[in-house]
């Protein structure tokens, strides 16, 4: 059988063509390998040290530290105080974000710069603002107390911190998803007769699914972190309000690294289970939506 004289060309044709392609980002080799490096000098390493030293412990050690019941009572706190921090920040993001992206008002830049106060405020200072609002003597607190509302030093102030902080992802995460939306269908929509709830329910929430659960799953991580906005409100009683970063924070102060690290692992591989279910679910919108 014959071989073509020009078959070495055409196994090269594809390295000599992606030799001659120039990126549109000028020095990408340069900036890719910085950019490598200090993700793993910041994030990669840390994780690995933690995860490395994790791993040295026993089975049993590692189960004793992770899963005594001070640390399964923190778990429940936190769990419980994010969970109801991202419910009502998915709501409440949802409407800062069409308030923002939808109606021109005055003002409207000074609102949008102070959702992302959370992010510019040191957390401590949040705390503090927090508890001074909600103590029985507060602001709010004053008022609060005589119906037998507890806020600070109890499990509603906790979530209240949480939600305090992490409001910025959610609305950051739908608002430029409404900005960029097409009016032109929900017009369509009311002239066929539609309502304003079926306008919502099957042409918007749709398109914003997937950027809610973005932000709700960011705003459920960052909750789990938090640790300078809850101290100062908590109250801080193990089994009743304290969080697994507290926690952790008390067994390195105890020179327990082991302990701290097998309840850190613990909590972030809940945040990195979480992040990968939330990839699955926009997954499947993003196909459901295709396939209609």
């Amino acid at each position: 059988m014959s071989v073509p004289a020009d078959i070495g060309q055409r196994r090269a044709a594809p390295f000599l063509n992606w030799k001659r392609r120039r990126s549109v980002l000028p020095g990408f080799s340069l900036t890719m390998g910085i950019t490598l490096f200090y993700l793993g000098l910041i994030v990669l390493l840390p994780l690995g040290v933690m995860l490395t030293r994790a791993a040295g412990l026993g089975l049993d050690e590692f189960l004793r530290a992770a899963f005594n019941p001070r640390a399964v009572a923190t778990y429940k706190v936190t769990l419980l105080s994010a969970a109801e921090a991202t419910a009502f920040n998915a709501c409440a993001g949802l409407l800062f974000a069409w308030v923002l992206a939808r109606y021109d008002f005055p003002g409207r830049r000074v609102m949008d710069a102070i959702i992302d106060l959370p992010f510019a405020m040191p957390t401590a200072v949040a705390g503090l603002a927090l508890s001074t609002a909600f103590a029985h003597n507060g602001w709010l607190g004053q008022y609060l107390d005589p119906l037998g509302i507890k806020i600070a030093h109890a499990q509603p102030g906790i979530a209240i911190a949480m939600a305090f902080t992490s409001l910025p992802f959610v609305v950051r995460s739908i608002q430029p998803v409404l900005e960029d939306m097409d009016r032109d269908v929900e017009e369509a929509g009311r002239t066929l007769g539609a309502t304003e709830g079926q306008i919502f329910r099957r042409i918007l929430l749709p398109t914003i699914l997937p950027a809610v659960l973005a932000g709700a799953s960011l705003a459920f991580a960052r909750s789990l972190g938090e640790f300078g906005a809850i101290i100062f409100i908590a109250g801080n009683r193990p089994f009743d309000t304290e969080i697994s970063a507290l926690l952790i924070f008390i067994r390195l102060e105890e020179y327990e690294f082991g302990a701290a690290t097998a309840i850190a692992t613990t909590v972030l591989l809940a945040a990195f289970a979480l992040m990968l279910l939330t990839n699955l679910v926009q997954s499947w919108h993003q196909r459901y939506l295709r396939r209609g």
